[in-house]
C-alpha cells in the first residue's frame, strides 16, 4: 500500500510527491491527460518549446521558492514585457511613460501624472465596478484603449458589471520601465517546463491516462491518504452545483519564418478583433534551441477566452459572490474527508500564480509530513 495517491502531476502535486518521497513515504501519482505538468506542459516543436496550455512566464519574489524550483530547472533571464495592439496602433505593457508618451505625447512624469489625474476626475465616491476602478486608477483614454475590449473579452462581461476588485492592482508607472511583473526572480526553464516537472517526479511512480474519479474506490483502495488537485465540485459529482471558470481556446500554428510578430506576447485590446493575444513562443527562449542555434521556424497561439462548460478545461475561477458561496459548501465537504486533502488551483477553486502554488504545495508538505 502506498503511503500516497496523488491525483494530478501539476505543479502542486508534483511538489508534493517529491517531499513526500524526499521524506520516504511511498507516492503514486495518477492524472487522466496522457502527460504530466498539468497547464504548464510545454511540448518540443521544430527546437521551440511551446506551452500548450497558454503562456507561463515564472516570476517570485519568495527567495524559498525561487532556489526549490533551481534544484529542478535551469532558468534563463526571460522578462516580461507585452506589447498592446489597439487597431493596429502598439502600446508599451504595463502602463508606464512609454505608453504615455504613445497615448498623449506627454514626456515627463508630471505630464502624464496631471494626464492621468484631470481623467480621475469622472470618478466621485468609492469605485463600484471595473470600469470605475480602471478610470480612477489610469483616465478613461487608456481605459478605452487598452482595459475595456481586452477585459470584457476576457471575462465575456461588460466591465460595469465586474467587481471592482479584479483591476485594483492593475500596475501604473511613471517610469521607462517594460518589466510586467517586476518581480525579483524571474525566467522560463531551459528545456520548457515539462522537463522542470519530470525532475520533480524523478523516480516517482506516474499512471497518465488514469482518470481518479472514475476509479475512485480501486485507486483511493492502494493508499492511506489521498492528495486530490483535481476540480473539488467534481469530487462530490457536482451535488450542490457547478462552480463557474472562464476557459481559453487555442488556435497554433507552426510557420516557416523565423519572426511573427517579434516578441512572446501581443494582448489584442480592441473588442472586434477575436482572440485576446496571440503568443509567439520562441521568444520566451530568446528565438535559440538549447544549443544556442537560431531557430529558422515560428510557433504562434492565439487565444480565445470562452465561458467554461462541463468538458472543457477549467482555467480562471470566477470568483463573484455565488460562486465564493458555493466554494464554501465543498469546502465544508471537503473538511469531512478525513483521509483525503485538496489542493491546487482546482482543489481550492483559487487562481494561483506558479510560486504561489509551488509555495502552497510546501506549506502543505510540512504540515502533512512534519
Amino acid at each position: 500500500m502506498y503511503d500516497y495517491l496523488i491525483v494530478g502531476a501539476g505543479l502542486y502535486g508534483a511538489v508534493f510527491a517529491r517531499e513526500a518521497a524526499d521524506h520516504g513515504k511511498s507516492v503514486l501519482v495518477v492524472d487522466k491527460r496522457p502527460h504530466i505538468a498539468g497547464n504548464v506542459y510545454t511540448e518540443q516543436v521544430e527546437g521551440i518549446h511551446v506551452h500548450q496550455y497558454g503562456a507561463h512566464i515564472f516570476h517570485t519574489n519568495d527567495k524559498e521558492v525561487w532556489d526549490y524550483v533551481n534544484r529542478f530547472a535551469t532558468f534563463n533571464r526571460f522578462t516580461n514585457s507585452p506589447v498592446a495592439n489597439y487597431k493596429g496602433k502598439l502600446y508599451s505593457l504595463p502602463f508606464n511613460m512609454y505608453t504615455f508618451n504613445q497615448m498623449w505625447g506627454v514626456t515627463t512624469p508630471a505630464e502624464a501624472a496631471a494626464k492621468i489625474a484631470e481623467q480621475r476626475l469622472e470618478i466621485t465616491g468609492e469605485p463600484r465596478n471595473l470600469e470605475e476602478q480602471a478610470i480612477s486608477l489610469v483616465g478613461r483614454d487608456i481605459y478605452e484603449t487598452l482595459v475595456r475590449g481586452y477585459t470584457e473579452k476576457q471575462w465575456g462581461r461588460d466591465c460595469r458589471d465586474l467587481p471592482a476588485f479584479i483591476i485594483r492592482r492593475l500596475p501604473v508607472r511613471l517610469t521607462f520601465d517594460n518589466n510586467y511583473f517586476n518581480a525579483l526572480y524571474q525566467g522560463i526553464p531551459v528545456g520548457g517546463y515539462t522537463k522542470l516537472v519530470a525532475n520533480l517526479l524523478d523516480g516517482i511512480e506516474v499512471r497518465l491516462n488514469t482518470d481518479y474519479l472514475s476509479k475512485r474506490g480501486e485507486l483511493s483502495g492502494l493508499a492511506r491518504k489521498v492528495l486530490y488537485t483535481g476540480p473539488i465540485d467534481a469530487y462530490f459529482d457536482y451535488r450542490a452545483g457547478y462552480l463557474e471558470y472562464r476557459s481559453v481556446r487555442f488556435e497554433t500554428e507552426l510557420l516557416d519564418i523565423p519572426n511573427f510578430q517579434g516578441n512572446a506576447a501581443v494582448n489584442f485590446t480592441d473588442r472586434e478583433t477575436p482572440w485576446t493575444r496571440i503568443i509567439e513562443h520562441k521568444w520566451f527562449e530568446f528565438g535559440r534551441d538549447e544549443a544556442g542555434n537560431e531557430l529558422p521556424k515560428t510557433v504562434i497561439s492565439r487565444e480565445y477566452s470562452s465561458e467554461w462548460k462541463p468538458g472543457d478545461e477549467p482555467y480562471y475561477p470566477v470568483n463573484d459572490e455565488k460562486n465564493g458561496k458555493l466554494y464554501e459548501t465543498y469546502r465544508a465537504l471537503a473538511a469531512q474527508e478525513n483521509s483525503v486533502l485538496f489542493g491546487g488551483r482546482l482543489g481550492e477553486y483559487k487562481y494561483y500564480d506558479m510560486d504561489q502554488v509551488i509555495h502552497a504545495a510546501l506549506e502543505r508538505a510540512r504540515a502533512e509530513l512534519s
